[in-house]
């Protein structure tokens, strides 16, 4: 079995919606904290998110998102400040340069992903082209 190797994060952009530098994936500042508050009232600190990229939607691609105990083994690895993301290596080529956001807002809150590799996205925001 071939150890998992953690990919140092992209920098964090300085400039709030700002591109990260680099090809590894992003996270900002209010993502990093809501990831670590879940974490903590999970009481899984070795735990992740797991970002993949599925085919369906109106668009071709979407989004998913879920906790993982662990890595896989072809797994990249992120991690910054004690969170961890976790990317298979297929959903690794859309998601390169991608920045994971957390937005809170009156209508709505969650994740969100800036990927820069978006052609085109659907209305409803749940689904995207490369």
């Amino acid at each position: 079995m071939t150890a998992v190797q953690t990919q140092p994060m992209a920098t964090p952009s300085p400039v709030p919606g700002g591109k990260p530098m680099g090809k590894g994936i992003g996270l900002t500042d209010s993502a990093v904290t809501r990831l670590q508050r879940l974490l903590a009232e999970r009481q899984t600190p070795e735990a992740g998110l797991r970002i993949a990229v599925k085919g369906g939607g109106c668009s071709g691609l979407a989004y998913h998102m879920e906790w993982a105990e662990k890595a896989r083994e072809r797994d990249k690895v992120f991690e910054r400040e004690g969170v961890r993301v976790f990317i298979d290596p297929k959903s690794y080529l859309y998601l390169m340069g991608t920045e994971l956001v957390f937005e809170d807002g009156l209508l709505a809150s969650g994740f969100k992903l800036q990927n820069p590799n978006e052609k085109s996205a659907c209305g409803c925001g749940d689904s995207f082209s490369v």
